[in-house]
């Protein structure tokens, strides 16, 4: 997804719940990054749910983070019923 630094909307991340579980409830955090590495703690933000997907408003109007020009990466965390909690890498963000 590539969308322009001056736009201000939310970044839906898909989200594959494990079997049989619902994420209604589940805290939900994304953490949008320029390094190759794993997110710092500091480096999280508390999302939403909307639709099946994790979602997260961004940009320099009220957004939870203002991104300038470049490629990011784009991780989620959930915390589902049981003993998992679970961190994935979801995909990449071009801001242009």
């Amino acid at each position: 997804m590539v969308i322009p630094e001056s736009s201000t909307e939310f970044l839906h991340v898909p989200v594959t719940a494990p079997a049989g579980v619902d994420l209604t409830g589940a805290p939900v955090r994304i953490a949008v990054v320029a390094h190759g590495d794993n997110p710092a703690s500091s480096e999280w933000r508390t999302a939403e749910w909307a639709d099946g997907a994790a979602r997260l408003l961004i940009g320099p109007d009220g957004g939870a983070l203002t991104l300038t020009r470049g490629t990011y990466r784009v991780w989620v965390t959930f915390d589902p019923p049981g003993p998992e909690n679970i961190v994935r890498l979801s995909g990449s963000l071009g801001i242009n």
